[in-house]
């Protein structure tokens, strides 16, 4: 009989609380014995916000997000980047990286580079010709580096043979021969455009 009468207070006790909690739409209609006509007024109705319509992107956002490379791409130290186009919006991807999800947008660069950011989170994604690296802007750190998809690494592999000089080398000289003249250019070529 006690833990009837218990149950009875504990349930008698929780109504109002539900009725504050709960939007009239969605509570179905209950009442409570005992319960005074101003309890109707404490209710309170929750607002659902609406939702945020993103901005449209720009002809030079949208001609960066052309260049986007997707898919699943291999980094370093065995992490694994996954970019998808998202869905709702046409010019915007998903960035996953291990658990976390970036909703990245292109950004303009003077370079050329692909670059997307997702300003919420910090997270930046560049894609160069010979690699691409994931970045937290906020945090000042790199979450990923060394990505490539194939064409990359047909790039990267192409840049080890063909190696671009050093700025720290000497320069070159042309040394004069008696075929040529004191600027290294030949003799009959320079008569010739005389």
């Amino acid at each position: 009989m006690m833990k009837l009468l218990l149950l009875g207070l504990l349930m008698g006790a929780s109504l109002p609380l539900l009725a504050q909690t709960v939007p009239s739409q969605a509570r179905p209609a209950v009442k409570a014995a005992g319960a005074h006509p101003a309890a109707k007024s404490a209710r309170k109705v929750v607002a659902v916000p609406h939702m945020i319509v993103p901005v449209a992107l720009s002809a030079e956002q949208l001609a960066v997000a052309d260049k986007v490379v997707l898919g699943k791409i291999p980094c370093e130290l065995a992490t694994q980047v996954t970019i998808s186009a998202d869905g709702r919006t046409a010019g915007r991807f998903v960035l996953e990286i291990g658990r976390e999800k970036h909703w990245m947008e292109p950004v303009p660069t003077s370079t050329g580079a692909v670059r997307l950011e997702d300003a919420k989170s910090g997270a930046v994604w560049l894609q160069l010709a010979n690699k691409s690296m994931l970045m937290n802007q906020k945090l000042g750190k790199r979450m990923a580096d060394a990505c490539m998809n194939a064409d990359q690494v047909r790039v990267a592999e192409a840049m080890e043979r063909s190696h671009a000089p050093n700025l720290l080398d000497a320069p070159r000289v042309e040394v004069a021969t008696p075929e040529s003249g004191k600027d290294g250019i030949p003799r009959a070529l320079a008569s010739a455009t005389n």
